[in-house]
């Protein structure tokens, strides 16, 4: 992408103010977007982002600068211009550790690269997907059905002798359903991705995912309005553990604890979650949505484990943040692309698998909540407070799934629910979404098995 002589002479430029540590990110990037709506295609987009990122750190200082110009003189005049932002004086005395390039073994096989399929070839599972959803029953009102599918190629190198390259390509499908009994209107959705190439989406099991997405817009359509008060909550795997990535995974990351803003920061071997919980960020499992073969800081990614049976273990980290927390790097730090300085981020996050069954978990709940499918919500990362909604929701009334719910959401504290999560299930599952956070919007798995909350807040529209 760049050769290694040039890159030399960019680190060393980075640092002629005194900078202790440079780095340069190449990133070469094709992507495509298509959208079918209503049976037509409304989007059909194509494009290719090239660029250089640079940074230098000084103690603990750090500047970020990039650009689109790769020639010698552009790239040399941005890691000059980065380096003026160090306090330091200027030295002639540059080090460059040598590099040499890092060999990587895949774990992540790629067979059909997204830019070599026709798309005609995408548009006509595109249609089987709608086709599936509109037929499933006559409320359906429309189907939208996305494919997006990227391949980014990018080399890392900096002044302590990293040099590495990776090719990551990811495919996802995005099936939204739109159910409608004249008056009102329901939604369902379901998006799943992978670190693979074309025949991720090929090999998707339609029939599942676009019946899924409109079972549950029509069921939400005919749903009762969700009751308040605290009760039990069951919530489901995959999807469901986006309430745990945002509430306790953020607070897990260097970029909130090096600063003291989350309710995790100094407790290493304490005890902050029930016994039951061992949750775990690991960027290695294979042709996972959020995996890598490294990080954006040219680390090999790795198995955290963040929390095991309850007691703290650890964080993820970066390498500035490693300097603010006198640590190493956990081959945590990403950026969504050359515009951004690399922080600590999550990658696939998980709770572990337990011992119960599905249907212990809910025999054993006499009243309360069960959420199928969690939404969207928010969370403070420094308390940890969060709300979310539930997509499709259910009362359980001894022990059975009595009605479906509309209208529910779930407020409470992220460090008090993994303390109060009383049944764990053995029903792994991994669900793909996107994660925005200061160093841009990423790719991540958020994943659990059915896990009991002895009790959560619960809003709801009942009159």
């Amino acid at each position: 992408m760049l050769n290694k002589s040039l890159i030399e002479d960019v680190l060393s430029a980075a640092l002629t103010t005194g900078g202790d540590f440079s780095e340069v990110f190449v990133e070469d990037r094709y992507t495509n977007n298509m959208k079918l709506q209503g049976g037509r295609l409304e989007t059909n987009l194509s494009g290719r982002d090239f660029g250089v990122g640079i940074r230098v750190f000084k103690g603990l200082q750090s500047v970020y600068a990039f650009t689109n110009d790769f020639s010698q003189e552009g790239l040399i005049q941005a890691a000059k211009t980065a380096a003026q932002a160090i306090q330091g004086a200027p030295t002639d005395k540059t080090i460059v550790l040598p590099m040499e390039k890092q060999t990587l073994q895949t774990l992540h096989p790629i067979e059909l690269l997204p830019n070599s399929v026709e798309k005609t070839r995408k548009l006509a599972v595109m249609r089987k997907a709608n086709e599936i959803v509109t037929n499933y029953d006559p409320s359906i009102a429309q189907g939208i059905i996305s494919v997006v599918d990227e391949e980014q190629n990018i080399l890392v190198a900096n002044s302590e002798g990293t040099f590495a390259e990776d090719k990551r390509v990811r495919s996802r499908m995005s099936i939204v359903a739109v159910a409608s009994d004249g008056s009102d209107m329901q939604t369902g959705h379901y998006g799943p991705g992978a670190h693979q190439g074309f025949e991720f989406i090929e090999n998707l099991d339609l029939n599942h995912y676009a019946k899924e997405a409109a079972r549950i817009a029509v069921t939400m359509l005919n749903a009762d309005p969700a009751p308040s008060g605290k009760f039990p909550v069951i919530i489901d795997n995959e999807f469901g553990g986006v309430i745990f990535h945002e509430a306790c995974g953020h607070g897990l990351e260097a970029s909130s604890v090096a600063k003291n803003n989350s309710v995790f920061a100094n407790r290493v071997g304490e005890k902050v979650a029930s016994d039951l919980v061992t949750y775990i960020d690991d960027g290695t499992l294979p042709n996972e949505w959020g995996s890598l073969n490294i990080d954006d800081e040219g680390e090999k990614t790795r198995k955290n484990t963040l929390i095991e049976n309850g007691i703290l273990k650890g964080y993820m980290i970066d390498k500035f943040n490693a300097r603010r927390m006198n640590a190493e790097s956990t081959g945590s730090g990403r950026r969504e692309s050359y515009k951004f300085a690399p922080t600590s981020r999550m990658t696939n996050t998980y709770i572990a698998p337990g011992k119960s069954t599905p249907e212990e978990i809910i025999a054993n709940t006499e009243h309360g909540i069960y959420a199928k499918y969690m939404g969207g919500g928010s969370v403070n990362t420094a308390t940890g407070d969060y709300n979310f909604a539930i997509n499709e929701a259910y009362l359980v009334k001894n022990g059975k799934i009595d009605k479906p719910l509309r209208g529910a959401t779930l407020v409470g504290n992220g460090a008090k629910t993994i303390q109060k999560i009383d049944m764990v299930g053995n029903n792994l599952g991994h669900g793909a979404g996107m994660c925005g956070a200061s160093s841009g919007s990423l790719p991540v798995n958020v994943g659990q098995p059915m896990v009991r909350v002895s009790e959560i807040t619960v809003g709801g529209t009942e009159a």
